[in-house]
């Protein structure tokens, strides 16, 4: 008797008697691998690039960014800011029980045997 296997329509009995293998020289994906996308900076280049009214689609975002961020919007000001600058640099202080772990200490252990396994 044939396994159950669970399809979304229910059980199929038959799901492996209909398993074929592929025959040497047989296309079965006739449409093939689907093309690829262009690179994704190329796109971004190619339509950031272009121009209206003498300005170029970035610099339009950022006089918008700029603008939000004058009229008091913080994550516009952040976001021009980290993109000029760079994100300021993050540091965390782990501690447990009072006793830092960065101690860099390090422990090392060799275990050998006599018997020579």
């Amino acid at each position: 008797m044939a396994k159950k296997y669970y399809t979304p329509k229910g059980f199929n009995t038959k799901s492996l008697s209909n398993l074929k293998p592929a025959v040497k020289g047989e296309v079965r994906n006739k449409t093939g691998r689907p093309k690829k996308l262009p690179r994704l900076d190329e796109l971004l280049a190619e339509v950031l690039g272009d121009t209206q009214e003498g300005k170029t689609q970035a610099q339009n975002i950022l006089e918008a960014l700029l603008k939000k961020a004058n009229n008091g919007d913080v994550k516009a000001a952040a976001l021009l800011l980290d993109r000029g600058w760079g994100k300021v640099k993050e540091q965390i202080d782990i501690t447990t029980n009072d006793e830092s772990l960065n101690d860099n200490k390090i422990q090392i252990e060799i275990i050998t045997s006599k018997n020579g396994s």
